[in-house]
This record gives structure tokens, sequence and C-alpha cells, in this order.
């Protein structure tokens, strides 16, 4: 088999690990891997085939024709989904994917861009590569991408960035006013928005400075109570609000059983609030903008 092809084949990151995973205990062949998989013949060759360039697998012939198994690349790999070692799997798929890699590479040169924007900077860059990209390229890349915890795609814009903020930066009060100034909306003549929907609020500042979502709910907490009567959460809920968003969040997680790991996205966690003493709230007014934030010891 040639493993020659300028452009990503569709395959999900959970399909990749489930592949790696089946021929870790011996050669396969196609065959049996579709059977293990579920999937048609077509679907499996493709699998193989990127899993194969990738290094995860490795390719032998015997009498009936190609088998494969697990690499030790392969093994490093199921080695850190095991471990919930999200950024090494990540690094793993960034050394030996040309596009993923690529994908990884564009986002640390461009920040928070679109998928139009995106596409012709990697076409761009990589004009005189091998490989290649397209819109359903950059998505497949992206899925691995946001389920292993490197990038966030902003709900409401999809706009993508890299999350590798590991500790919210001291200014954070500042930044919270400066993006609820942005995403206030004018309800009148000099008549100004007073609660801001928090989820908005999250994916404008996790976007503006690269953290992860729990960061900032963490971080948004402790800034409400170190400014109490300076800074309101408001309780009320928002029913319709989740058409809003565009995009769900992508997760991955280990399965209790079966397949090694689970995929989950929901546009529902993208509305969620943030919760304090057991109760949920959705939207943040600010009364007084003389407030102070200290980080909190960790």
């Amino acid at each position: 088999m040639s493993d020659e092809r300028p452009t990503i084949r569709p395959v999900t990151l959970s399909r990749l690990v489930e592949l790696t995973y089946s021929c870790e205990d011996g050669y396969k062949s196609t065959e049996e891997l579709a059977d293990i998989l579920d999937v048609t013949h077509r679907r499996a060759r493709e699998t193989i085939l990127e899993a194969t360039r990738i290094s995860l697998l490795s390719e032998e012939e015997d009498i009936d024709g190609a088998i494969y198994t697990t690499t030790s690349i392969g093994e490093s790999f199921l080695a850190a989904i095991r471990a919930e070692d999200w950024d090494k799997a990540s690094s793993i798929l960034a050394v030996r994917s040309p596009h993923y890699g690529a994908f990884l590479e564009a986002l640390d040169a461009v920040d928070n861009v679109g998928l139009d924007s995106l596409l012709e900077h990697l076409e761009e860059t990589h004009e005189y590569s091998p490989y290649s990209f397209n819109q359903t390229g950059i998505e497949i890349v992206g899925d691995w991408a946001e389920r292993l915890g490197s990038v966030q795609r902003n709900a409401f814009t999809g706009n993508y960035y890299l999350s590798q903020t590991t500790e919210i930066p001291r200014n954070f009060h500042f930044i919270v006013l400066d993006a609820y100034d942005d995403l206030e909306q004018t309800a009148g003549v000099n008549l100004r928005q007073r609660y801001l929907s928090i989820p908005k609020l999250r994916e404008e500042i996790c976007e503006r400075i690269g953290c992860k979502r729990d960061d900032f709910d963490d971080a948004i907490l402790a800034l409400c109570q170190q400014n109490v009567g300076k800074l309101e959460l408001s309780g009320a809920p928002m029913d319709t609000a989740a058409k809003d968003a565009a995009l769900g969040i992508k997760q991955l997680e280990l399965a209790d059983e079966g397949p090694l790991i689970t995929t989950s996205q929901s546009t529902q966690q993208v509305m969620s609030g943030v919760e304090l003493y057991g109760k949920k709230y959705y939207y943040l007014a600010v009364h007084d903008r003389d407030i102070t934030f200290e980080q909190e010891a960790h």
C-alpha cells in the first residue's frame, strides 16, 4: 500500500486510537480490523493508511496479503492516552503527522484565526511541500487538537487558538473589563446592557489569553469573591441562548470498558455558567470598575 497522499484522510482521533489499540496484541489483516472496528473494508483501509503514514502502525506481508501491528511510536501514543497525558499524545501526533504539525505551527504563527484565514495561511506556507490542505482537513486535525486540549475553538466565532496558557495573568481583572466593554451591547439610547453572558465572556477571554475554560471559571469566581459589591453574579438560567453557540466543546475521555476512549461534543457545556456554593450563575454585572485581582496560591 502507498501512503503518499497530499491531503489528510478523514479519520477521527477516536478511530486512530481504537485502531492502534486493536493491533497492540499482534498482526491483523484489513478484514480483521474492519470487523473489530465495525466499519466497511474501505473505511478500515483508509484509517490503516493514515495510521501507517504517521507511524502508529507498521505493515508486513504474509501469504494472504498485508497485515499490521502497532509500532513503538504507537505504543508510546497508547501509553500517553492511558495515562491521560493529552499533551504528550498531541506532541507525538505533531511530530508524526505532517498535517497536524502544520496546523499547530500555523496557530502559533497566526493568532486567533478563522477557518478561511487559516486555510489561506497553510496554503501559502506549504505551497512547495508535498502536502496540501483544505477545509475538511483543517477540521479533522482541529478535532484532534481540540479533543487533546492543545487547541480550543471559540464556540461563537469559530476562531481557532492554542490553549497553552497555564497561569491566569495578573492583569486578569483588566482583561475582564476590556472584554466586558467589547461585548456589551447597546440596548437603546445610551442604555447599555448591564448583565453580560458568562458563556460569551468565557469564550472571548479564553481566546484572548489562550487559557482553558476551567481555568477561566476558577479565575472569574475568584475575581468576583475578591470584589464583592463591585461585581455581581446573576443566576438567571439561559434557556434559549444555546442556539447562539454554533460549535460545541469536544472532549476525549478514557472509557470504563469496551473501547479505550470515548468522545463527546456538547453545546450545552459551552452555555454552562459558573458554579459557586452549589448555585449556578450565568450572567456577570460590573457595578464598580475599581476592582483588584490576586492570584490564588496553588
